[in-house]
């Protein structure tokens, strides 16, 4: 199987992935209609922040073999229901100034490539679209976005010992995020599908 879009909520599912399905890259499928040996055979799964935790962390095994296989998670949203050991729960921000919301590329990721974070700080002129917390950073986990003058990790990269990796992005779908005024969101998908295919290794800090 390919990578594993969970489409978690009703409607059709987001346009800028259309490119990674033709590809190959990726095959859509309803939560409803999967169970734990389609999480299991998957190459990787990407979620959206609708994704029904509850029901995901009754398949914690079958996403653990996928990860052990050396599969890949890429994660959108606030963590509510840990489905891997080392992860805890989203932590949201005690203050929430503006500069509490400026982003900083603590280390470099091939999923942004020469996008800059700070350029997606705002939609439509308002800031914290893009993350108002953060996923606790797992041991051996690294930084790849700072969020704050405290860089609390909005987005980290979590290499496990058997090869797989895990992505988190503690905010609003990371697609949905492409600086205003570019035509990036499609591109941006096509990234998160080809890192989720495994066509990237991790970039050393």
């Amino acid at each position: 199987m390919s990578v594993l879009f969970i489409h978690s909520h009703f409607g059709p599912p987001p346009a800028c992935f259309n490119a990674a399905v033709e590809a190959g890259l990726v095959t859509i499928m309803r939560e409803s209609t999967l169970d734990g040996g389609m999480l299991a055979a998957a190459t990787g799964i990407i979620t959206t922040t609708h994704l029904d935790q509850v029901w995901f962390a009754r398949y914690q095994a079958e996403t653990a073999h996928m990860l052990e296989r050396g599969g890949r998670l890429f994660f959108n949203g606030h963590i509510l229901r840990p489905f891997a050991e080392g992860l805890e729960n989203y932590r949201p921000m005690l203050s929430k100034r503006l500069a509490d919301f400026r982003l900083t590329q603590v280390n470099p990721h091939p999923v942004f490539g020469d996008l800059d974070p700070a350029d997606m700080m705002t939609r439509k002129g308002v800031a914290g679209f893009y993350g108002r917390g953060h996923n606790p950073l797992p041991r051996g986990a690294r930084v790849v976005t700072g969020l704050g003058p405290l860089r609390l990790p909005v987005d980290w990269e979590w290499e496990l010992p058997g090869g797989g990796v895990i992505f988190s992005h503690a905010g609003n779908d990371l697609w949905g995020q492409a600086p205003e005024g570019e035509a990036g969101t499609p591109d941006f998908a096509m990234r998160i599908a080809r890192w989720a295919a495994g066509e990237w290794v991790k970039v050393a800090a």
